[in-house]
């Protein structure tokens, strides 16, 4: 019973009824983030995190006024190679990153690929000693750079490379240069190189980019139409929206609930899980739904997991089981928008995105309801 209950459906579901359930659950490696992999969508970016790099791109015509092209993208593909967006640091409401993130120290010694002795330029206010330089933060500006680029973006009246705000700005500025138009690919690259002049490092910030600019990128629903067009754009004009556990219904977002399994508790948020934001979607089209992924999967034509993705269609629903092939193990759903994408509450601390249809394990097929 223990086992059963640690597993209870990660997103809206009913808990794992079957001793089989647990253990797929158990094999698969389950968990309360619903399994989002690091990958080329939004869905690795810590929201505030996300959220910063979007301020910045609204802030940097202040400072730079002819840059042109500056995209979120650009920003999450930098941070995402310096600091994986800070991860496993806490980020405050205000955009302060604890504990601060410190690169190595750049004393010539070698460690970490340095061989240039960096001295001392900010007595340690940044860097946490005097006795060189090391890169801070978590886009890894050295101190003298921070010094010429830095602004305060959160309102503090302090520009602190350590604060998610400040620093995505700070970027934003060391990248338009002059006034680099960075939707041109030559202009984009020189401003990479800038930061780091690597070619492996410029491979690697690009594709990070580009795979953020494809999960950024609306779906194209020139071939949709009526009411499965009408439930695409109802889940669509959700994004954003915080995911709160037991959250949302037919009427849009709601308070959810306590708790999720490890923990996390929805009543104070006004937002959606994923059947909640399903439930408003499909309501906008007249379709009543169920507020648990598990039931939904009852509603419509079932399309089996064996036909592969390549049978979803726009609109449908698609869903995530403990144990494929065991509906009463379904965890968690989405809605299907085209080429390989889903609209997606996926789990505590995120907002409503879209996801790439395998960010999730488990794929138990979908519902076409239209």
């Amino acid at each position: 019973m223990v086992v059963l209950l640690l597993f209870a459906a990660v997103c809206c579901a009913a808990p794992v009824s079957s001793a089989i359930g647990a253990v797929i659950a158990l094999q698969t490696g389950a968990q309360d983030d619903g399994g989002i992999a690091d990958g080329g969508t939004a869905a690795d970016i810590p929201p505030r995190m996300l959220t910063a790099y979007k301020k910045a791109v609204q802030l940097v015509s202040r400072y730079v006024p002819k840059c042109r092209g500056m995209r979120w993208p650009i920003l999450a593909g930098i941070a995402k190679v310096e600091s994986n967006h800070a991860s496993g640091r806490n980020i405050a409401d205000n955009g302060d990153i604890r504990p601060r993130i410190y690169g190595v120290l750049l004393n010539g010694s070698g460690t970490g690929g340095n061989t240039t002795v960096f001295p001392d330029t900010d007595n340690g206010r940044w860097d946490g000693t005097a006795n060189g330089e090391r890169a801070v933060g978590p886009f890894q500006f050295l101190p003298s750079t921070w010094a010429s680029i830095g602004e305060d973006a959160n309102g503090d009246k302090t520009a602190d490379p350590h604060n998610a705000d400040d620093a995505a700005l700070g970027a934003a500025i060391y990248l338009c240069g002059n006034g680099r138009n960075l939707a041109k690919r030559s202009q984009l690259e020189a401003a990479i190189l800038q930061y780091n002049h690597s070619n492996e490092y410029l491979s690697n910030v690009q594709g990070w980019i580009d795979q953020y600019t494809a999960a950024a990128e609306d779906p194209d629903l020139k071939n949709v139409s009526g009411k499965v067009r009408t439930v695409i754009k109802a889940a669509l004009s959700q994004r954003g929206v915080p995911y709160s556990w037991g959250g949302g219904n037919k009427n849009g977002p709601r308070t959810g609930t306590c708790c999720s399994p490890s923990g996390k508790s929805g009543a104070s948020i006004t937002g959606y899980d994923c059947s909640g934001l399903t439930q408003y979607a499909y309501a906008q089209a007249g379709i009543t739904l169920p507020h648990a992924a598990a039931a939904q999967a009852s509603y419509g034509q079932r399309i089996p997991a064996s036909l592969g993705k390549n049978a979803l269609k726009p609109g449908d629903l698609v869903f995530y089981a403990y144990a494929p092939g065991f509906d009463s193990t379904i965890y968690h759903v989405g809605i299907y928008v085209g080429s390989g994408q889903m609209v997606n509450a996926a789990r505590p601390g995120t907002v409503v995105r879209l996801d790439a249809v395998d960010a999730m394990p488990g794929y138990a097929g979908g519902a076409r309801l239209l």
